[in-house]
């Protein structure tokens, strides 16, 4: 299924399930270091990143910068969050 593009200051009209959408640790662990990596490369070279996220109307993604990865949420630029376990896929351009 192809994710629908939204801007990141409508993420407020979203819902999100409360259900990890990753299947295995092993890929909740790479998540979490490409989160870190995007955080890095956002706030130091000013890169963009999309992310992929689930929410209760299907799958979303959003193009933005990463200002701060907690273990429950990712803050985007504009204070807008998704939470960190709704996020499917983290690319980097």
């Amino acid at each position: 299924m192809q994710p629908t593009l939204i801007q990141k200051e409508t993420l407020s009209e979203y819902h999100f399930n409360d259900e990890e959408v990753l299947p295995s640790e092993d890929d909740v662990k790479i998540r979490k270091m490409n989160l870190n990596r995007a955080l890095i490369l956002g706030n130091a070279y000013r890169r963009k990143i999309k992310l992929t996220f689930e929410t209760t109307d299907g799958l979303k993604q959003v193009e933005t910068t990463i200002w701060a990865v907690t273990e429950k949420n990712v803050v985007l630029k504009g204070g807008k969050f998704i939470p960190t376990k709704a996020i499917t896929k983290v690319e980097v351009y």
